[in-house]
Parts: structure tokens; sequence; C-alpha cells
């Protein structure tokens, strides 16, 4: 007990007074494919780095309401929106694809803080060495919590003689056969994990910096073989000797600080960039708040819902409020509404037995749920991140009769 409230402590103190996340770590992708969204939907989105509420935007609904309790998270979807409205491509690029940009100054002063709502001015004129590359952690991919570990793991890789040059080769390869010949052959795995790597990839601190709750931690060490550290270990294997990583970007990011021109997320191509500053970007609302809090003041219909993983840390420390905002989303949802999610665990058991209210009857939240298993089974083997343990895609299905499925679980 001791143990969990150590990390849960950690967890808090991280993401109350930081940027946790700088990039987005879920797959817009297969999300596109799954929420299938028209110009009728309207899609609330956890913010996290707000990479994907833009690459929402990009397919053009109704609205796009980015919900996130941390404000430095918002702050950050709210510069990028600013950058577009105020740049062009090439700048933009080259702060949010390059990761800095050396006359940062003048233009956030001329042309992005003009655009930034005032509530969020103050933040960016204090962090002006986020974008400027003055700093040793040149790149604003080094910057926040999640960030400095991403730097120090490249610390970490140039240290093992070979294995930084073996990482570089292997992001350049040309096929998956490629990579996993590149792997082998350089022994990757034994110079990447060291006794030191898999020391601190079990601690509480060093999971807090990724932006893992202690909850997901003991998920893993309950259901995976090995725990969490195994569980770590075989998703980055699997990343680099069975997905194409010429274009997977989020660890491109991770590994070098930076995206390129033909691997980057949507919104920071070219195409991405000038649908956006046309008008598409004005879809985009942010809003600092529970996902509960929101939805109790916003009274029209919600078609598409996308909750990351944050319901694995509600799930342990606050089942009364996961229930609340399981009520909050039943009361707001459209008819047909779609809910997407994503959790550490192999199989989530948290969901289907809440207890909600509809139509001034008490039941559980399970029978209102039908699953697209198969769509979701499909969709997460294409993956590109890779480290969640399982992915859920749900319909609410209120004409009185019970889901077709309810083996939701997909795991990895």
């Amino acid at each position: 007990m001791v143990t969990q409230w150590l990390g849960n402590k950690c967890f808090s103190v991280v993401h109350q007074k930081n940027l946790v996340y700088n990039t987005c770590w879920e797959d817009p992708r297969i999300d596109r494919q799954a929420l299938d969204l028209t110009t009728k939907d309207s899609v609330l989105v956890i913010t996290s780095a707000g990479c994907n509420a833009l690459d929402y935007a990009l397919q053009g609904p109704k609205d796009v309401f980015a919900v996130d309790m941390n404000p430095l998270q918002n702050a950050l979807l709210e510069l990028k929106m600013a950058a577009i409205r105020g740049l062009d491509h090439d700048d933009f690029f080259q702060i949010f694809g390059r990761g800095f940009h050396p006359d940062w100054e003048s233009l956030y002063q001329k042309q992005i803080r003009p655009h930034l709502p005032q509530a969020y001015q103050s933040t960016w004129d204090r962090r002006a060495d986020f974008f400027d590359g003055s700093t040793r952690r040149k790149s604003f991919y080094f910057r926040g919590t999640s960030g400095l570990f991403a730097w120090m793991m490249n610390g970490y890789l140039k240290r093992p003689a070979g294995l930084k040059d073996a990482i570089d080769e292997i992001l350049n390869a040309e096929s998956v056969q490629q990579q996993q010949q590149i792997y082998d052959d350089r022994g990757i795995n034994d110079l990447l994990w060291s006794k030191p790597l898999r020391w601190a990839l079990r601690r509480d601190t060093t999971l807090a910096m990724l932006g893992v709750p202690a909850s997901q931690r003991a998920q893993l060490d309950r259901g995976y073989p090995g725990g969490i550290g195994r569980f770590i270990q075989d998703r980055i294997e699997a990343v680099f000797k069975k997905l194409p990583l010429r274009e997977n970007y989020f660890w491109r990011v991770y590994l070098t600080g930076s995206y390129t021109p033909d691997c980057c997320p949507e919104y920071l191509t070219a195409d991405g960039f000038d649908r956006l500053q046309s008008g598409l970007v004005d879809s985009v609302q942010t809003i600092t708040n529970t996902v509960e809090g929101f939805l109790s003041k916003h009274h029209s219909p919600i078609s598409r819902f996308v909750l990351l993983d944050h319901m694995d840390w509600l799930y342990d420390r606050f089942p009364d409020r996961l229930a609340s905002e399981w009520q909050s989303i039943l009361d707001r949802a459209a008819p047909g509404a779609r809910i997407l999610w994503r959790s550490a665990a192999l199989n989530v058991d948290f969901v289907d037995p809440l207890w909600i209210r509809d139509c001034g009857k008490s039941m559980r939240m399970g029978e209102l749920l039908r699953y697209q298993t198969q769509l979701a089974s499909e969709l997460h083997a294409r993956d590109r991140v890779h480290t969640y343990g399982s992915f859920y895609i749900a319909d609410l299905h209120r004409d009185g009769t019970h889901p077709s499925s309810t083996d939701a679980g997909v795991a990895a």
C-alpha cells in the first residue's frame, strides 16, 4: 500500500505542474478509421499534446472539443493553433517538426502571440527556451517530463558502442525484413536492454515521467508475464522488428527529437497545414476541465468520444468519478454515439459493471455498449505506437436489447 501511495503521489506531482506530453502517443490513423467522421459529428477528445485533435479537425467534423485537466496541455494546443493562423508552413514545420527555430522570439512576438488567447500568453512568454534551441535539450521534443525522459534515453543510446548508429540505421531501413536483420545482426537487443535500464523502467518515478500511473503498472504486473518491464521490452522489440519504421513518426521523434517532412503527423504536412489554416482549425476548442465537468456544462449532443487511457487511472483511485463520468457521457451522447478508449491492461473489466441510469432505469453500462471487437482487433494490430495492451471501439445501443458482444477486450 505504501508503494502504491508513493507511486500515485509521484504521478500527481508530475502531472499537476508540468507539461507532460509534447506529442500524442495514440495513432490517429487507426482512430480515423474507427471514428468514421462526417461533417455532422462533434468529437470530444482528451487533449494530450493536441496532435490528434488537429488530425480529427482535418476530417472536417463540426466540432472538436479538446478537454484536459492539465492547462499546460491545452496551452500547447492553443500555441499550435496560433502558429497555424500566424505562420507560413516552412516556419511552422521548423518549430513543430524540427523542434526549434533560431528566430523563435521574433516569430512568437510578432506572428504567434497575437493569435493566442490572453490566458495562455503568459504561459509561453515564460517558456521561450522550449523552442529557441538555446539549451542542451535543443529540441522541443526533449522538453516536458516525457521529453526529458526521451532526452535521457538519447544520451543512454550513445553510451554502448554502436547502439546509436544501429538505431539510426534501423530507422532508415527500406523494409521490415531489413529492420529485423539490422536488429539481430547489430545485437540491438543485448546493447539496449542493460540491467540499469530494466531497473529504471520498473521505477514509479520513471513511469510517472512517461505519464504512466501506478494503476497501469499494477495492471500489467498482474496480467502480463514478467510484468511491466517485460511488457515494455516486448513492445519495443515488436516496433523495431514487426512494424515499418520509415512511416512511424511516433518513434522517430522520440528517438531523434524531430520529425521529417516524409514522417510526421498530418497537421505538419504542407497539405494538412494549408487546410487547417484555411479554416478547419476553427473547429477546435480547448477546455481545461474533467470530461464530466465539461459535459455537465455542454448541452449539445456529442457523437464521438476519444477517451485515451485515462480510465486506467480513474478506476483505481476514483471509481465513483468513473461511474459519474460514464453517466455524463450517456447523458450527452448523440444517437449511435461511438466511444474509443485504450488501456495498458490486456482486458478491461471496469467499464461494463458500472451502474448508470438511462430513461429512468438503473442498469449496467455493459448493457448499453455494443463492442466492435473485430474492427478494434484489426486496427490495434496496425497501431504504430504499439504500447497499449488493448483498444476498444464501442457504440451506444439504447433500444432496450443487449449488445451482441460483451467480449470487449482486444489484447495486443
